[in-house]
């Protein structure tokens, strides 16, 4: 039985389309609303490392309650809250939507760990035990999401203002009624034991230390793209619509990157890839200042996306590896760590934009991206690392 015939992964894969539906419109409507607020750089960075924070830092709790609770209960809980909260915001656009965006996050933290549990056990379990193509099929689901928000939500916000978003939770409803009545919660298998708490007691070996530095700077180098490409062409005077396909273009390069990323994991060294990719996506960072008004903008926007999005399934599949019969709680530490850190970044980075524009700011990611493919090679030849370079 093929993967995407499986019902429950689909399931997941259609819930994290619509979570990163909506995750995707909170930096266009930081965008929208930074005219009326006053609102600057940095206090954009700060609005948004809020709401990543809130997101982040509560799925290592949520992947505890998963493991506990099960995966279809929280992922449930987790799209209610975010639809709800995501819905407040909007009617009434002002400084309180600013909070409710903050607060919708707690939706997605919900999700997450919920989700790529289920998505990498039916990997498992329907497609050979390729759970890093698995992985990056769900996370596929959630790039299309991520895509789809600002170019959708560009193009309401032009016809009807913030309000108009209001729409795109009517579009995602009959996603959300599949997701929920096909979700059949998988389990990991029997001989799989849970992991001990020895193995977080070396958190600062090198090697960890290591793949935590590897995470968190790949993740700052797409951040600052999804969070500032919108504020960065809106500068630029380019209207909702024409900067929301822009990011929608970042977001679909990423999407491609993961797939490529889940593949290449299953059949290649995965340290080779990790670092051949973020070396090469300092190119297009450094190229963005001089040709962000020309018509080179749309392929190398593309090409930025898909070489930062190559890691993002092989990283989250090592971190579940490394403690087995806990890949709820592993989900949501890893990727609470990659949400946090990539907030973290943008706050620094809307410094640097305020006080001295947006182009540093582009030059400096490509010297973080340089630094990520190095930090590879830092993670010694341990148990670690050949969970991020398994092959089946």
């Amino acid at each position: 039985m093929t993967l995407l015939l499986d019902t429950s992964f689909l399931a997941a894969a259609s819930a994290h389309f619509v979570i990163d539906f909506l995750n995707s419109m909170i930096p266009l409507i930081l965008a929208v609303l930074s005219v009326p607020l006053g609102l600057s750089n940095t206090t954009i960075g700060l609005v948004n490392a809020l709401a990543v924070w809130t997101g982040s830092l509560s799925q290592p709790f949520f992947g505890l309650l998963v493991d506990k609770a099960g995966s279809k209960r929280m992922a449930t809980l987790g799209i209610a809250w975010m639809m709800i909260a995501f819905s407040l915001a909007l009617i009434r656009p002002g400084p309180v939507s600013l909070a409710l965006l903050v607060l919708s996050v707690l939706g997605s933290g919900a999700f997450h760990p919920a989700g790529t549990m289920q998505a990498t056990l039916r990997g498992k379990a329907s497609f050979e035990a390729r759970e890093t193509t698995a992985a990056s099929f769900f996370f596929l689901f959630g790039q299309i999401g991520l895509t789809m928000g600002p170019v959708l939500g560009g193009l309401f916000a032009d016809h009807w203002g913030l309000q108009g978003l209001l729409i795109t939770i009517g579009l995602v409803l009959p996603i959300v009624m599949f997701a929920v009545l096909r979700w059949n919660p998988s389990r990991e298998e029997p001989d799989e034991k849970p992991a001990t708490l020895a193995p977080l007691a070396s958190v600062f070996a090198p090697g960890v230390v290591f793949f935590i530095l590897l995470t968190g700077f790949r993740s700052w180098t797409q951040a600052n793209m999804t969070v500032f490409l919108p504020k960065f062409f809106s500068d630029l005077g380019y209207a909702p619509g024409a900067y929301g396909m822009i990011a929608g273009l970042f977001m679909a390069g990423s999407a491609a990157g993961n797939m490529v990323g889940g593949w290449s994991a299953d059949r290649f060294d995965s340290r080779k890839v990790l670092s051949a990719c973020m070396l090469l996506a300092a190119i297009p960072f450094i190229l963005y200042p001089s040709i962000a008004e020309t018509i080179w903008v749309y392929p190398i926007t593309i090409l930025a996306g898909f070489l930062t999005g190559i890691p993002h399934p092989i990283l989250v599949v090592a971190a579940q590896r490394m403690l087995p019969g806990r890949v709820g709680t592993a989900s949501g530490i890893i990727l609470g760590l990659t949400f946090a850190s990539g907030s973290l970044g943008t706050l620094v980075s809307g410094l640097q934009a305020d006080r001295w524009g947006f182009d540093p700011v582009f030059i400096s990611t490509a010297g973080i991206a340089a630094v990520t493919a190095l930090l590879v090679w830092g993670v010694p030849k341990s148990p670690l690392v050949s969970a991020i370079s398994h092959k089946l």
